[in-house]
């Protein structure tokens, strides 16, 4: 009940910062003509691909696309807003009164968490809506769609939560930030940096996990590792909340 009770309050602490709102206008923008260019480069292609055997639909040429590019947008933003979960807080000193009262590490930590994600869900799903607007006019693979939305998530998740450990590490807002950009572009060029497919390093990248969702396969390997990363991350930050409990 009391992770709730967080998440709600940093939900809306979100929302109640007029920077978040003009952050979300230019996203929804800057994806609004990414979409617009992806459908008219498709549109003028229409007639080579009428003359093409199993050619590949609007889901395939446009949306799959584009959810990429909402992932490296959401890769550069994500420690906007992970930054000042912890490091904020610690910044202004009203960490220690959280971690004063009468509430767990792992309910503040989860709380944080929890209500980040809901963000990026709702960041996420705003997008698949606005992509569904193409089943006016086409016919969408629903199963793709999704599988690309839950790649999707699961890797900005992954983010997030690099993010919020990260924020747990130091008092400097810009630091966490910094620092937090830093890493998921390494993590980022591991993937791509990488020729072979098979290469091990390649497989530390969430990204590499997330290609098999956004082809639309829906892999357990996959899976389990957004799980671990997710979970790894978490029980670092909550260990690292709990030192700061004990030092206080």
């Amino acid at each position: 009940m009391m992770i709730l009770t967080i998440a709600h309050k940093e939900f809306r602490s979100l929302f109640a910062a007029p920077s978040t709102w003009l952050i979300l206008a230019a996203l929804q923008f800057i994806f609004a003509w990414f979409f617009l260019v992806h459908l008219d480069a498709y549109l003028q292609i229409q007639t080579q691909l009428a003359q093409v055997a199993n050619a590949p639909g609007a889901t395939v040429s446009v949306a799959s696309p584009l959810f990429g590019t909402l992932a490296l947008m959401l890769m550069m933003l994500i420690p906007l807003f992970t930054m000042r979960l912890l490091a904020e807080e610690r910044r202004n000193q009203t960490l220690a009164l959280l971690l004063a009262a009468p509430v767990s590490s792992s309910q503040i930590v989860l709380g944080k968490f929890l209500s980040l994600l809901l963000f990026i869900a709702l960041i996420i799903g705003s997008c698949t809506l606005m992509l569904c607007i193409l089943g006016f006019g086409t016919r969408l693979d629903g199963g793709l769609l999704m599988t690309n939305a839950l790649g999707l998530l699961l890797l900005t998740s992954s983010y997030a939560v690099l993010g919020l450990y990260l924020s747990a590490l130091t008092k400097q807002p810009i630091v966490a930030a910094m620092s937090a950009t830093a890493l998921s572009f390494g993590l980022w060029l591991m993937d791509i940096g990488s020729s072979d497919s098979a290469n091990g390093l390649r497989s530390l990248s969430p990204t590499a996990h997330a290609q098999n969702l956004n082809a639309g396969l829906l892999l357990s390997a996959d899976l389990i590792y957004f799980a671990l990363f997710i979970a790894t991350f978490l029980l670092l930050t909550i260990r690292r909340v709990n030192n700061n409990r004990m030092y206080a």
